[in-house]
Order: C-alpha cells, then sequence, then structure tokens
C-alpha cells in the first residue's frame, strides 16, 4: 500500500467568498494561509502548491511541520464550558431519555 507524502494528507477545502467574488483555497493545517482564484480547481491547485511552498522553506529552516490532521490520534475526550441554564437543559433532556449526559451531548454533536 503506497502511503502518500503528507503534502497529499492535508485538509484542504474550498469556499466562496462573496467579498472577494472568489473561491478561496484553505488548509486547515496551515489556518493563516489561504488562496484566491476564480475556479474551484485553481483554488485547490493554488493552496496546494502555496503549502508546499511554506513546508518546503520550514523544512530548510528546521522548523517543525505540522502533522496533518488524519495522523493525529485523538483521546476521544475534550471539555466544553456551557452556561450553567445549558447544562441543567441538557441534564434534564439525558433524564427524560434515561440516558447519560455525554451520550446525549455525543449524539448532539454527532448531527
Amino acid at each position: 500500500m503506497k502511503v502518500l507524502p503528507a503534502i497529499d494528507r492535508y485538509a484542504y477545502r474550498v469556499i466562496w467568498s462573496e467579498d472577494d467574488a472568489q473561491c478561496v483555497g484553505l488548509c486547515a493545517e496551515f489556518p493563516s494561509l489561504s488562496w484566491l482564484a476564480p475556479t474551484p480547481e485553481k483554488a485547490l491547485r493554488g493552496i496546494r502548491k502555496m503549502v508546499a511552498d511554506v513546508v518546503k522553506d520550514m523544512k530548510a529552516s528546521g522548523e517543525t511541520i505540522p502533522k496533518p490532521l488524519c495522523s493525529r490520534r485523538y483521546s476521544g475526550k475534550f471539555m466544553v464550558r456551557v452556561p450553567p441554564e445549558v447544562h441543567r437543559q441538557l441534564a434534564l433532556e439525558a433524564a427524560e431519555e434515561d440516558i447519560s449526559l455525554n451520550r446525549l451531548v455525543s449524539a448532539k454533536l454527532s448531527l
């Protein structure tokens, strides 16, 4: 099985910018970078090239290169703070459904 280089495993996406009236190429692992182009294909090509150039520069200067999100390990745990009234409402809903608060919130986040 061939393993793709990190540059090809990064999380890229293209969105439309109303302000710029163009497509914007983005990379989740490099949130400060973006590429504007008239078509989604050109925006994706542009951001991929930009990321490749940045990674090359980072390697040359000895900087740590971000790991692709798909290669990172996740524990399945994170803490989120909500207002007390939201916490109360969720706890009540979980009790009414006879499930744990964790299961209720997990189900809601999965939607």
